[in-house]
């Protein structure tokens, strides 16, 4: 170690900023201030500074690519379920429940991806999720292909900061092209039902290809009944789904009112023209928190305190039926003894266990709920033109219905189907649909589906990485064959030759025909705007912006540094050796 000391100068010494440093050699050994070897600097590795047990990768080949890897191989499992004809995943969670679904947010979801940088992709799909509804498989399936693209650059020499610039002015470019290309489509009126079953069957036959035609109709009634004068204030929650399994897909309907999986209590069944009660604490009287004792010395007196008590239960039935209420919602379990006095006054009761339920029930019949033990207003009081049970299938369902209504409040739509599988895939595809519909309230331009928007952008981009100087141009002509990803995925899932469909796609848009996509059964090149088929700007703009950022961050990630993981060893999980 070097040695310093703080003296008059000497011979062999040299001094700087006013003070003098001596080599070892030329002092005193009990005049040495030797430094600890814990105070010197660090000369080994990062590791040297980390806990034990922590992990670190560096470098190009350790990090970038150990990321890339990893986000390609997630975006495989997703890609092959892209397009109407993708094909579907079979996945079985930690509790053992079969789930088969073709969508992308499942499949993350009940996968539980650990790998940080994959996660990166999971979130920003999240995200597409949160903003749009759709679109998350195209997310997932170009931010893996613009890594595959970028992982070509970076084996042949490029640095990431190189891709990176080119990748955002790409995506600075293709952002204002697709405003561009949404220009010439837009639905006029999106309380026409005929134009919105148009412009969603898109979204509805990605999931659900063989009944798009009858769900597309059907959301279409169901989204037009419930969109309020303002627009732009359209909730999806007010389009719910009831699943009944039996029948076909083509039994489904649509109710205007709520539906619920629930027995009605009593023998009231059924109501027409009825105020509606919703008491989340119950019907029966309070009850006290303290425990008490009563002392009685004969039986009449027993019988008295009982009659006391079912004199005021009754009372309070009685004061619920002078207000003209037929219907009472309670939160609570409804004793035999206030059953007995609601059945006496012709008053249907209905128990509901969800809170969420009690919300909607409020919401189609305008009610209030009471949260204490008074009797209601009138003012708390809602109302349903006719509430009863009805058997579909074999499944007893209660539906509130508001037919008069100008504009109804809620509305749920019946979905039949033979197995749960397929009615929970139709209910994703539903709400995908809903969320459309949503992203139409606030802005209606459509770009061509079927991969043509992505074949334009991509003939464009191309165009632009021959004008562009330096190391950019191999970045953006990457980007530009990225794009291509996707009507590639559609032509492969759709077991045709996908080199040959995409060139053809090319040659059509380099020679102007912006329309030109894929029609997945003959295999031929088409208009999209002939075959019907639009994708939502919005869906668009967001999946490729998205999209675009995830890889970017990705790439941008030179250093992996990993603690070491909190607690103790983890528990052995039973296996072969345990048989």
């Amino acid at each position: 170690s070097i040695c310093l000391q703080e003296e008059e100068p000497a011979s062999h010494s040299y001094t700087q900023s006013d003070r003098t440093y001596y080599l070892p050699s030329q002092v005193e050994e009990s005049r040495l201030i030797s430094i600890p070897q814990t105070m010197a600097a660090p000369t080994g590795s990062l590791m040297s500074l980390l806990k034990q047990g922590a992990r670190h990768y560096q470098g190009e080949e350790e990090a970038v690519i150990r990321n890339i890897t990893a986000c390609k191989e997630m975006a495989a499992i997703t890609r092959t379920s892209l397009g109407p004809q993708g094909m579907n995943k079979m996945v079985i969670d930690s509790h053992e429940k079969l789930i088969v679904t073709n969508d992308a947010v499942t499949m993350l979801k009940e996968l539980e991806i650990q790998h940080p940088a994959a996660m990166m992709l999971v979130m920003a799909a999240g995200r597409q999720e949160q903003e749009v509804g759709d679109g998350t498989n195209l997310v997932i399936t170009l931010s893996g292909e613009l890594l595959k693209q970028a992982e070509t650059l970076l084996r042949l020499g490029l640095h990431p900061s190189d891709v990176v610039q080119g990748y955002r002015k790409a995506t600075t470019e293709v952002l204002k092209w697709l405003e561009e290309l949404a220009e010439g489509t837009k639905c006029t009126d999106i309380r026409d039902r005929a134009q919105v079953a148009r412009y969603i069957h898109s979204a509805v036959a990605s999931k659900q290809l063989s009944y798009a035609t009858v769900l597309s109709a059907l959301l279409a009634d169901a989204c037009v009944s419930v969109c309020p004068k303002e627009a732009a204030l359209f909730n999806v929650d007010h389009v719910r789904t009831v699943k009944v399994p039996g029948g076909g897909v083509t039994d489904s309907l649509v109710i205007h009112g709520l539906a619920l999986v629930t027995p009605v209590r009593g023998h009231v069944r059924q109501a027409t023209n009825a105020k509606v009660a919703v008491l989340p604490l119950g019907v029966d009287l309070a009850k006290t928190e303290a425990k008490g004792v009563v002392t009685m010395d004969k039986a009449e007196q027993l019988l008295s305190f009982s009659k006391d008590e079912e004199q005021l239960l009754e009372n309070r039935v009685k004061q619920l039926a002078d207000m003209g209420v037929k219907v009472v919602v309670s939160g609570e379990a409804v004793s035999e003894m206030a059953l007995h006095f609601l059945d006496k006054y012709e008053l249907m009761v209905l128990k509901l266990h969800s809170k969420f339920d009690m919300r909607r029930v409020c919401t189609a019949t305008g009610a209030q709920p009471v949260v204490t033990h008074n009797l209601p207003t009138p003012s708390d009081l809602g109302h349903v033109d006719s509430v009863g049970m009805e058997e579909i299938g074999s499944t007893n369902v209660c539906v509130f219905r508001q037919e008069n209504a100008d504009n109804d409040r809620i509305v749920t739509v019946l979905v039949r189907a033979a197995t749960s599988n397929l009615l929970e895939d139709i209910d994703r595809c539903i709400d995908d649909a809903v969320n459309v519909y949503k992203g139409m309230t606030r802005d209606a331009r459509f770009v061509p589906g079927a991969g043509a928007t992505e074949t334009e952008l991509s003939v464009r981009l191309r165009t632009l990485a021959e004008s562009t100087p330096g190391l950019e141009q191999y970045a953006i002509n990457k980007f530009a064959e990225a794009l291509e990803v996707v009507p590639r995925t559609l032509a492969e899932n759709a077991g045709l030759n996908a080199t040959t469909v995409v060139t053809q796609m090319i040659a059509a848009h380099s020679k102007g025909d912006i329309h030109a996509s894929i029609h997945l059964e003959s295999g031929e090149v088409k208009s999209a705007s002939e075959m019907g088929v639009f994708d939502l700007y919005g869906t668009k703009y967001w999946a490729v912006k998205l999209a675009a950022d995830a890889a970017i961050t990705v790439l941008g990630i030179d250093q992996i540094i990993m603690s070491k993981p909190a607690g103790g060893p983890k528990i052995r999980q039973p296996g072969a050796r345990d048989a």
